[in-house]
């Protein structure tokens, strides 16, 4: 596609969320957290009649799915061996917790990747979705794309 542009929900938005890949043989394993940041690149053939590929401003969905999912959030898998003890931090008012499939920068990027797609559906905006990148920071970042 000729046009590409992208919208960077960086890391001084505040998504700090607080995570562990109970799978990993590392320091990974403890709970963590970093303030994430997305980058969503989008797609189109031809600009609209504003000249653009997307309107930023139209994103605000977006925006407010990252903060609820991610903004000062425990984030615990399904298949945490420790799901039940986690989960029930949200019932003693310790934590916010949201529940995913996986853990990890790549499950991260796919998750957002999906809920975006579905926003494009829903609000028959023209443009397609590129790739959706998360980063913990500068070093440690992992994209999905179709």
């Amino acid at each position: 596609m000729p046009y590409q542009v992208t919208k960077t929900f960086g890391h001084e938005l505040g998504l700090s969320c607080v995570f562990r890949q109970h799978k990993a043989n590392s320091h990974c394993k403890y709970l963590h957290g970093y303030a994430l940041a997305f980058e969503i690149v989008f797609e189109a053939e031809t600009l609209d009649a504003r000249n653009w590929v997307i309107d930023f401003g139209s994103l605000s969905d977006i925006r407010e799915f990252l903060k609820d999912m991610f903004d000062h959030t425990l984030l615990v898998a399904t298949d945490d061996p420790m799901y039940d003890e986690l989960v029930r931090l949200s019932d003693s008012g310790l934590a916010s917790v949201e529940v995913v499939d996986k853990i990890g920068c790549e499950a991260f990027a796919k998750l957002v990747y999906d809920y975006v797609a579905l926003w494009l559906v829903e609000n028959l905006v023209a443009c397609k979705l590129r790739k959706v990148t998360c980063m913990e920071h500068a070093n440690n970042k992992a994209s999905y794309s179709l």
